[in-house]
């Protein structure tokens, strides 16, 4: 594994077997119940996944676009925000699994899967939706 690594936080509304696939691929992923965090707003999740320097994960599309451009258009800094369609646990985690593949595959070459310059800023900052797979 690189020194680049995504830590997620899954909201409230991920199921939690998500976490458990990923851990078991040797990565970092907390779940709000592991967090302590249960019935916490929207806004006090992502502002804990902020202090944790942790991308959030949610099914809560609405609520947290409005939150993200909150965040842009006061230039506070948070770790991105991955906005996934409800599916099976199986299938989030594997399409996770493509994300983190991915971005720690153009963090170690410095180049994306088609030889272009390394674009994983998307990610990061919460531009990026895993329903375009």
């Amino acid at each position: 594994m690189s020194n680049f690594f995504i830590c997620l936080y899954l909201d409230e509304d991920v199921n939690v077997l998500v976490a458990d696939l990923l851990k078991a691929r040797g990565f970092d992923a907390l779940t709000v119940r592991d967090a302590g965090q249960l019935q916490a707003s929207d806004e006090e999740q992502l502002a804990y996944a902020v202090s944790q320097r942790r991308t959030l994960v949610t099914h809560n599309r609405s609520d947290f676009e409005k939150l993200i451009q909150a965040y842009f258009d006061t230039s506070r800094t948070h770790y991105g925000v991955i906005l996934a369609f409800r599916r099976p646990p199986q299938e989030i985690a594997q399409r996770l699994l493509v994300i983190l593949g991915v971005a720690e595959s153009e963090y170690d070459t410095g180049k994306n899967t088609r030889g272009e310059p390394k674009m994983i800023s998307g990610i990061l900052m919460g531009n990026w939706n895993i329903s375009k797979f």
